[in-house]
Formats: structure tokens, sequence, C-alpha cells
């Protein structure tokens, strides 16, 4: 969904002021395997044997991360879900990595996440148009406030606020609180990759940019497919300044310099068999999508986890 196309509200909260956690997102898959209308019924928390909001948030991260996705019933309040492609591939038992053992798959969420202009939009609008490395809460508060003015999305001060408390829980881990209980403390598994940065006791959050020696080469492809699917339609090149500086581009949301996404799309022609294929033309460097298809990241991704 492209940001031009925004309703003027958000599901904004959704996440009951959780970061999603180690396991939960396996749990969410397997209900919905298990009931697609799990997530309508008044006990789905006994069913995940967690409480009530966690419940709720599992869900909201299950569709903000891509794994599941509803639609409604006619005539009913409830909706069914459905676990998507990805989610099966990733997640259910006997697949790529259910448990998240594989950094790759972090930095695959992580890409879920960051590119869903809709359930994610904070997270989109963190990574692809705030130019800042090195910020204070209070200033990314502003920059998301002006933002969603201009995109006619009507909020508060303080939800805005919470959705940033999310946000950095998300990449930042808890300073455990003492007497806290342990879920309190339990860090979301995107923690580990490093992409903020803040040191104990400061009120300063530093992006990460650079090369990301655990970034597959694969994962960035299927992004780099994901993000050229709508260009590739129309045209058989694309620039690496498009691939590195467009908002939305998997430059800006896994925060690379130009060294290391070269290095990348130097990676792909080999992966791809050409179908993706760096030149130089007149001193201009382009990608070429020769045989570009829609499933060429699947493959990537199947040829990474096979």
């Amino acid at each position: 969904m492209s940001l031009s196309g925004h309703q003027s509200r958000l599901p904004f909260g959704g996440h009951e002021k959780f970061a999603f956690r180690q396991g939960w997102l396996k749990k969410g898959v397997d209900a919905v395997l298990n009931d697609s209308l799990i997530f309508s019924r008044e006990e789905a928390f006994v069913a995940l044997g967690v409480g009530k909001n966690m419940a709720a948030s599992i869900r909201y991260w299950g569709l903000a991360l891509g794994l599941l996705q509803e639609t409604p019933i006619e005539k009913s309040r409830a909706r069914e879900a459905q676990v998507t492609p990805l989610g099966h591939a990733l997640l259910a038992d006997g697949a790529w990595d259910p448990y998240l053992e594989d950094i790759g798959s972090l930095w695959l969420l992580h890409w879920q996440l960051a590119s869903n202009q809709e359930r994610g939009l904070v997270w989109y609008l963190s990574f692809s148009r705030y130019y800042d490395i090195e910020f204070r809460k209070v200033s990314l508060i502003e920059f998301l406030k002006k933002q969603l003015t201009q995109l006619g999305i009507e909020t508060t001060e303080g939800m805005i606020e919470r959705e940033v408390d999310i946000f950095l829980r998300t990449y930042i881990p808890a300073q455990s609180k003492k007497g806290g209980s342990d879920e309190e403390s339990l860090d979301c598994p995107l923690v580990d990759l490093s992409l903020l940065r803040t040191s104990p006791g400061e009120t300063v959050y530093r992006f990460d940019i650079g090369s990301k020696q655990s970034l597959p080469t694969a994962v960035f492809g299927y992004a780099l497919c994901t993000y050229l699917a709508e260009k590739a339609a129309q045209r058989s090149t694309a620039t690496v300044d498009e691939c590195l500086y467009m908002p939305g581009s998997p430059g800006q949301i896994f925060k690379l310099d130009e060294n290391s996404v070269v290095t990348y799309l130097e990676e792909l022609d080999t992966l791809t068999g050409g179908a993706l294929s760096l030149q130089e033309t007149a001193g201009v460097r382009q990608l070429y999508l020769h045989d570009f298809s829609p499933n060429l990241g699947w493959d990537l991704l199947g040829g990474y986890y096979g």
C-alpha cells in the first residue's frame, strides 16, 4: 500500500504496548493454522497460553510482519485469519526456520515490518524518511507528527509517543528494572540486529549505518525484488542510488552504505544467474532487470534456506 492511499486512521496501538517476543510469531501461525477464527474468539488468550493483551499483540505482529492476513466475514464482526505464504514457509512446523535461529530470518522480519506502510508506518517513516543519524526521542516524535499530518492521518501526540516507545523497544535491549518481572524485560528478537544503539543512561539514539555482516545476500535480494517489483513492470533498469537512498529501498531500511549495496548487487548477479546484473554505462552504474519475475525474491529465499 502506498502512502498516498492512506485512510485517515491507522491501526496504531494494536500491539498493546508490547514489542513481539521470541516464540510469539510461531504461536500465532500455529494457532491460525489450527483455527482461522482464533483471534475473533474471547478465549484466544487461553489457547495461546498468554495474557489477554498479549494475545491481541500476537495478532497485531503477525499482521504487521506479513505472516498473517485477515478477511472480514459478511454480516459479522469476526475476521477470518489466514497464514500467508511467507508465514507458512518460514514458521510452520518443518518450515525454513520456525524458531528464528537464523539471523537472516530476523533481517527478513525487519524488512517485512519497516517496509509495511500501513501497520508498520512508524517503522517505515523512521527508517526511510528520517535522515538524522543521531536523534533524541522528542525529535523523532516531532518528525512523525509532521509526516502524519501531511498524510492526513489524525492522531494524538500521546499516541505517537507510545508508537515511538515500541519502535525503540523493537531494536534496543530493555534496561531491566529492579524488581521488574522477567515478562517486562524480554527483548524483541530484532534487538540482535543492532540497527539502533544507545548508551546506558543516554537519551540519544543512533542508527548503525554501514555494512551488515549478518545480512545474507539472499535476504537483501528478496527485499530488493519486493522493492523493484512495481518499477520492473515499467522499465528494465534501476540505478544504484534508487536501491540505496530512495524511501522504502533496501539501502534505507537496512541502513547500508554505498559500498555494501554495490557488493550485494554484484553478488546477486551470480545468485540470480544474471537476472539482476550490475553494469556501468557512461560512468553510471545501473542494475539491469533481465528476467525479472515477482518470484525471483522467493527463489532467493528458497535457495538460502534450502
